[in-house]
Order: C-alpha cells, then structure tokens, then sequence
C-alpha cells in the first residue's frame, strides 16, 4: 500500500518536508531503535541490580555475579533477575527515582529476596511466588525505610530484603538457618601445607560466594573477578574481610564445614565493603564486629542472613562520623589561636 502513497514535492529548501514513504521508513527505524535502547537500558538495570548487592554499580559485576549464581544453580540466576524485575516494577509504580531504577539500588533487595526464597523453599512454584511477593515488598519496604535512615545518614543496605525475608521465613515449615550450619567443632587436618592452603583459598573464595547465595571456590572467583571489574581496591577488601572474619571464627570455634561452604566469611565481606571509605582500620573493626554479630547469632540459632553486616556497617559510620565530630570540636580556631 506504501507503493500509492503520492511523493511530496516542493521546492528545494533547508525545511523542505521529507517524503511520505521516507518519513514512514525512517519513523520505522526510529522506533526499533527505541525499542532496542529501552531493552538494553532494562536489562542493563538488572545487571546493575545484581552489581549492587556487593555495593558495585556495574553491570559487568551484576554479569559476573549472574555467572556465579549459574555455576551454583540455574534455578538461583532465574530468582535474581525474577526478584530484581519486581522490585524494579514496584519501585517504579512507588515513583522511586529513575535514577535509582537505573544505577541498581532499586532491585537489589528483590534479588535478594527471591534467592533467599529459592534458597529455603525446596518447592519451585512456591519459591517463585515467595520471589514475587518478597521481591517487590522489599521495594515497597526500601522507600519509607531510607528516608528514615538517611536522616541518620546512614546506607540502607539489605535491610529490606532482611525485613522481607524474616516476615514469611519463620511461617515456612522446615527451614533450617543458615546459621546453624556452623557448629563448634576440632579443626582437621588437611595433609600437606599445600593441601591446607588450597583449603583455605577455597574458603574464602566460597565466603565471597556466599555473598550473593552462590557457593564453590569457582562462583566465588566469578564475584572477585566482578568486583574488580568495577573497582580492584574493593576486590582487595572483599577479599581481605572474608579472609579476616574466616580466620576470626574458626578461632571462635566455626567448624571447619562452615568455613568451607563460606558461611563464616561473607558478612565479613560485605562489611569490608561497606566502609572501605573510611579506610582500613575502619574496614578491619566492620569485619571484626560482624564476624562477632554473625558467631552471637549461630549460637543463639538466629537466621541472622546478612543482618551482622548491616549492623556492623551502621555501626562503624556511625562512630567514624561521631570522630569526627568530636575531632572537629577539640580542634582550636585559628582566631583562638592567634589570641
């Protein structure tokens, strides 16, 4: 039918009207690449959504930590991206940012939601209704939550996603916390020194794992790789809070199991993470004190999840910025000074 469409002709001129069957191509084409651009600004976001749960806006980490959640489990990459599409949708509807959508802080919670649901509930149709709802509560949770908490000046972290997830948790028959995996228990042996250490790298890169419900040395090597991607001094504190807060409770009595699945290191990443702003010794006492939080919750049989993080990361900038103050305060003005 475009074959009859009649030409347009005027005279040349700098404002001379396009063709009929021209403008139609180009319109055409205008808005398949619209389309393409909103598709790849979608999926972008999921990346930087799943980037965002080790605190990197980057969707080459979200890429990385999707390939370790693959390693792991196929079932476990499809809950991520599940939980960050609905938290995405309802941050949206809730009229949250656009920038916030985009950067990933809008759908980090969901993804986290849905794997802790693929995680405890064996039942993949119930794990994905769990996704759904969890995934998008946590948006709803995350608006009222960090404006509160940014009177506070104080990060939201996962603490929607830990609201989300204890509200159904304790009402699911047969879950069993992730912390009482860690029990006390002798440290064994591994053979030769080259044996203990490749049991010990394996841990720490299991800890890194751990961080986003992946597990294995390999799923854990995915996420460092992904946080070096965006940043190779967070790569280092990643490493270095899991190594610590490792080496922390297995001292305390962790037992050896639970160092190898990676339970004993990944809040200790994550808080490391956190205020590696602060610098070092900052990072060191976050990674000390969730080490802490984390060993006081497996002994009271707590689902402590990433909750020792999140307190301990709190509680760090919450002290270097009272410092702070206090130092600004004790120092003398230059007029007193003068005097």
């Amino acid at each position: 039918m475009l074959a009859f469409w009649p030409a347009v002709r005027l005279a040349p001129g700098p404002h001379s009207p396009v063709p009929a069957r021209h403008a139609f191509a180009m319109s055409t084409r205008f808005s398949a690449a619209s389309g393409d651009t909103a598709d790849t600004a979608a999926v972008s976001a999921l990346l930087r959504s799943l980037g965002q749960i080790v605190l990197q806006s980057h969707a080459g980490t979200g890429a990385c930590l999707f390939a370790a959640l693959a390693l792991t489990d196929w079932r476990l990459a499809f809950a991520a991206l599940l939980g960050a599409a609905a938290a995405n949708v309802c941050a949206l509807v809730a009229g949250h940012a656009e920038t916030a959508i985009h950067d990933g802080l809008a759908g980090y919670n969901g993804a986290l939601a849905a794997l802790a649901a693929f995680t405890f509930v064996g039942d993949a149709g119930t794990a994905a209704a769990l996704a759904l709802i969890a995934g998008g509560a946590s948006a709803w949770i995350a608006g009222p939550l960090n404006r509160r908490l940014a009177r506070a000046r104080l990060g939201l972290y996962s603490a929607p996603c830990l609201i989300a997830t204890w509200i159904w948790l304790p009402l699911h028959p047969g879950n069993a916390p992730i912390a009482s995996a860690i029990a006390a228990a002798p440290l064994s042996s591994h053979g030769t020194p080259l044996a203990a250490a490749a049991h010990a790298a394996a841990g720490v890169l299991s800890g890194l794992a751990q961080t986003t419900f992946a597990s294995g040395a390999a799923a854990g090597l995915c996420v460092l790789a992904g946080i070096a991607w965006s940043s190779r001094r967070a790569a280092a504190y990643a490493l270095g809070g899991a190594a610590l807060a490792s080496a922390l409770e297995l001292a305390c009595g962790a037992s050896p199991d639970a160092f190898g699945a990676g339970f004993a290191g990944f809040n200790g990443a994550l808080a490391a993470l956190a205020v590696c702003a602060l610098g070092t010794r900052a990072a060191i006492c976050a990674t000390m004190l969730a080490a802490a939080l984390h060993l006081a919750a497996v002994r009271c049989g707590l689902p402590a999840l990433t909750a020792p993080f999140v307190l301990a990361s709190w509680s760090v900038h919450a002290a270097a910025r009272r410092l702070r103050a206090q130092s600004a305060s004790s120092t003398p003005s230059e007029e007193s000074i003068v005097r």
